[in-house]
């Protein structure tokens, strides 16, 4: 399980906490109708299975990670491969981190 550091909306300053991901190499951060994760989600087609998807509209500390690596900006898809954010990446190399 991979572990990402960020500071929450209701932590202290310099406070920092464990945002746990899932045993996946690929955590895809999402939100309601975001034109760019549909568009993702067509992309990668069923290897999307193999992906966490997070939606930040349902899960603060999702949210508040994705604010974390995009300078305050909640920019989705925000995914994070092998513990490496992209922000609004190329579906392609999404593909390509999640196989066959």
């Amino acid at each position: 399980m991979h572990f990402y550091h960020f500071r929450p909306r209701n932590a202290a300053p310099g406070e920092r906490v464990d945002l746990p991901m899932s045993a996946s190499d690929v955590t895809i951060f999402w939100r309601p109708g975001c034109p760019y994760c549909s568009s993702l989600k067509g992309i990668v087609g069923k290897r999307g299975d193999k992906a966490q998807w997070r939606n930040i509209w349902e899960d603060p500390d999702a949210a508040a990670y994705v604010r974390s690596v995009n300078n305050g900006n909640e920019v989705v898809p925000t995914v994070v491969i092998d513990g490496t954010p992209h922000t609004n990446p190329n579906p392609m190399l999404v593909r390509a981190a999640l196989g066959d």
